[in-house]
This record gives structure tokens, C-alpha cells and sequence, in this order.
């Protein structure tokens, strides 16, 4: 029986674990996770915040996720959406989803993201 999301998975190119660090870290506001050693040496980094877990994984030949994407629970998200704005994030608001507030944007790589938060009702 599944439980619960261990993790998401998102890819990147060769050498930019600086720029996901930049911007996971310093811009969404997780803390990164040191990978065990055997993983460590093939690349990459890992974030959280709170329950939250992103690996993200050295791929060759790297292609960003334009449709794939984690959705990521907030609070707060007007304020959310202008920190990103502030850091050169584009945000694209959709309302689309009846119950939520959300918007699209997307990491240094390319990969997509959703934000969103429940409205209250």
C-alpha cells in the first residue's frame, strides 16, 4: 500500500548544481540535503522544506520538463509569487484549478513548477 510521496525527482544538466543550489535555496527558501556518498559522486543535489523532498539528477543530454512538473503547496502565495518575480522568476498566473490559487514558473534549468494554495472557502 503507498503512503505518502518519498520524493520527487526533477533532471538537469552537467554543472549546474551551483544555479539549482542559487535558486532552490536562496530564492524558494529550502535547505539542501547533503546526498550519501555513493549517490554524491554522480552529481546533483537535493532539497527540503518541511515534508517536502526535490532530488535533482544529472542527466546527459538534458531536456527540461515543459508539461511534468511537482506541485508545490504554499502559504502565502501573492507574496510567494513576488519574491520569484523579484529573483527574475517569471510567474504565470492560472485559475484554472476551481478550490486554488496557483501559478507556473520555472527553475534555472528550464523544468517546470506549480505553486499553489487552497483558497479558503
Amino acid at each position: 500500500m503507498i503512503t505518502a510521496v518519498d520524493h520527487v525527482q526533477l533532471a538537469a544538466p552537467p554543472g549546474t548544481e551551483g544555479q539549482l543550489r542559487a535558486y532552490y535555496v536562496g530564492v524558494l527558501g529550502m535547505a539542501e540535503i547533503q546526498k550519501p556518498p555513493a549517490l554524491a559522486v554522480r552529481g546533483g543535489c537535493w532539497f527540503a522544506a518541511g515534508d517536502v523532498l526535490l532530488h535533482l539528477g544529472v542527466e546527459p543530454g538534458f531536456r527540461p520538463a515543459k508539461k511534468a512538473h511537482p506541485g508545490l503547496r504554499v502559504r502565502g502565495i501573492e507574496t510567494f509569487a513576488a519574491r520569484l518575480a523579484r529573483h527574475g522568476a517569471a510567474v504565470i498566473w492560472d485559475d484554472d484549478l476551481p478550490g486554488y490559487r496557483r501559478f507556473y514558473s520555472e527553475d534555472p534549468v528550464g523544468n517546470r513548477l506549480e505553486f499553489l494554495e487552497p483558497v479558503a472557502v
